[in-house]
């Protein structure tokens, strides 16, 4: 019940439009319950053979429902698809926004094809709650009480039949449907989400798959899950049709039952005519009711679809927003010192410190390189600087207030990254650039496409920058996408006109060959100078320029200082460049 109150919160700002196609609905039954009422009327009294005079009423009558019927309809279909529509805009944007703040840190856990799964299929699996469960059962309750009272005029007993006919064909039969369904449309919910990860992952892997003969056995992988889905939707026709063929014996069982009672007061409280309009309208009522067992068959998939959905926006965001009186400070745009003191965090694998004690200055124009093994602890400091996740011990200050004081995205709107995996989208090159700034002219992209030895490349491109690179940039090469994203990163710093901007580098040169990498590296300390800069590298090339270099272990700085004070200690510093130098 609660996931299906927060479902009915989304209604709130539609609650006009939901009202006006319930009332839509209600005409919609009532003028087809008018026009077979009217219709029998009309032929059991023409079979008397009065004055075509008499009969004008129900003539016009007849006429009156069949048009009013289908206009209704199609007002009450374009009204509540209209509503329904908008909601499900609604609930993607809603979802967006509320996983947002979750990555990277909380969305680790999930896999991108269940990610994409909730996003899409399960939202979409909503318009069944929207559609048939939520409209359907007011207008039913409406059309009983309208019935009730009509067929009661004649016979309280006649009330009483019909209503209980309709109460158990809207109110019983849906409770039945809804516990043999249960089971199977949970079941619908989580097979779909299965087979289309299997699928995400064969499509994505699939060369990997057929190098190393793999094919066969994920296809099998994939016929198993499809046929695992297939039996949960069969579970659920069955029990649909399990309801429809109720719903038509209840239909039938009403009719005579009206029969039965109305037949012995022909002559005494009724007439022939009267007992047709009775036997008609016992017909139609049921078309209010029909309804709701189909809405209570798919009423068990929308709310695993919805409790999906919640519980993963109910998650509790890695950074906790800061307080109004906080979040006004802006960063100051002339200037970022950063200061760190102490600093320790982990990743909770274990308790493992990925940071530990870890301290840093780094005033304006200062430019840090941070040299270690895999796992030292590098890319975390990234991702606390970036707001991805929260510290734990220690503080991290910007202009000499901490980092929490101020919003997550007005950090990174100072921040130009070049990550070690950079994302590049389904688009053309120029769209992937402009990513970084929007509004840079094409001045602005021009430059930055000679500082990151691009220029040639878009030469040769058949579109030039307005050519399809393909889904994340598979038309691209591993050395032309690293030099997209160091691009991208040049364009963010360059429309940034103060030199208040804090750029990282996280392995910047990676697939490049050395002549490329010295160059790029070169243009980066250029294009950087007066700014903060923080150099993550594995290579230890070009680091003589930086005005300082930390070398991490476990964690933990083990040695620091300059270039040549480093090679002067002897130390790890040292034995890591004599290797690197032994491979070249």
């Amino acid at each position: 019940m609660k996931t299906a109150a927060r479902l009915l919160y989304f209604l709130r700002p539609f609650w006009k439009q939901t009202a006006l196609s319930v009332l839509l609905g209600v005409a919609t039954i009532a003028s087809g319950i008018g026009l077979l009422g009217t219709s029998a009327y009309l032929i059991a009294y023409a079979a008397l053979q009065p004055s075509i005079s008499v009969l004008q009423v129900a003539i016009v009558g007849v006429r009156f429902f069949g048009i009013s019927r289908a206009v209704a309809r199609y007002l009450e279909r374009l009204v509540s698809h209209s509503v329904n529509f908008r909601l499900l805009a609604r609930l993607r944007v809603w979802f967006y926004e509320h996983i947002e703040p979750l990555a990277p840190a909380r969305l680790m856990g999930y896999r991108s094809a269940d990610l994409l799964s909730r996003a899409i299929d399960d939202i979409e699996t909503l318009e069944n709650f929207y559609v048939r469960a939520v409209a359907p059962p007011v207008v039913a309750a409406v059309v009983v009480a309208g019935v009730g009272l009509f067929v009661g005029r004649y016979d309280w007993r006649f009330s009483i039949l019909l209503v209980a006919a309709l109460a158990a064909g809207g109110v019983g039969l849906p409770l039945l449907l809804h516990g043999l369904s249960r089971r199977p449309g949970r079941l619908v919910v989580e097979r779909r989400a299965q087979l289309n990860a299997s699928l995400l992952d064969v499509i994505q892997g699939m060369p990997d798959l057929l190098a190393y003969g793999q094919s066969a056995a994920q296809l099998e992988r994939i016929r198993t899950a499809g046929e695992s889905y297939g039996a949960a939707q069969r579970g659920v026709v069955r029990a649909g049709a399990l309801g429809n063929s109720v719903s038509l014996l209840l239909t039938g069982f009403a009719l005579w039952g009206m029969l039965l009672l109305a037949i012995p007061q022909i002559g005494v409280g009724i007439d022939g005519i009267t007992l047709a309009v009775l036997a008609l309208i016992t017909l139609s009522s049921f078309e209010a009711v029909t309804p709701l067992s189909q809405a209570a068959q798919h009423l068990n998939s929308s709310l695993q679809s919805a409790s999906r959905l919640f519980n993963l926006v109910d998650v509790e965001p890695p950074v906790a927003a800061p307080s109004r009186s906080q979040a006004e400070a802006p960063v100051t745009p002339d200037a970022m010192a950063l200061r760190i003191r102490r600093l320790s965090f982990s990743y909770g694998q274990n308790d493992v410190p990925a940071l530990a004690d870890f301290d840093l200055d780094l005033p304006p124009g200062k430019h840090v390189a941070l040299v270690g093994s895999s796992g030292a602890g590098k890319t975390t400091l990234f991702n606390l600087l970036l707001r991805f996740w929260e510290y734990e011990q220690g503080e991290i200050e910007l202009d000499g207030r901490p980092i929490r004081c101020y919003d997550p995205e007005e950090i990174r709107r100072r921040i130009a990254v070049v990550s070690q995996s950079t994302y590049l989208f389904t688009g053309t090159l120029r769209q992937n650039l402009q990513l970084a700034s929007p509004e840079s002219s094409s001045a602005d992209i021009e430059r930055v496409l000679l500082q990151s030895r691009l220029g040639e490349l878009v030469a040769q491109l058949p579109d030039g920058l307005d050519t399809w690179i393909g889904e994340r940039g598979l038309q691209l090469s591993g050395g032309e996408r690293q030099r997209v994203a160091v691009a991208r990163a040049l364009l963010k710093i360059s429309v940034l006109k103060s030199s208040g901007a804090l750029l990282l580098l996280d392995e910047p040169t990676a697939n490049l060959d050395a002549a490329n990498e010295r160059i790029l590296l070169e243009t980066l300390r250029e294009v950087s100078e007066g700014r903060s800069l923080i150099h993550i590298t594995h290579r230890l090339v070009g680091l003589e320029s930086m005005d300082e270099i930390l070398v991490l272990q476990a964690g933990r700085v083990i040695e620091r200082g300059t270039h040549a004070q480093l090679l002067a200690a002897n130390g790890c510093y040292a034995e890591m460049l004599a290797i690197q130098n032994q491979k070249i």
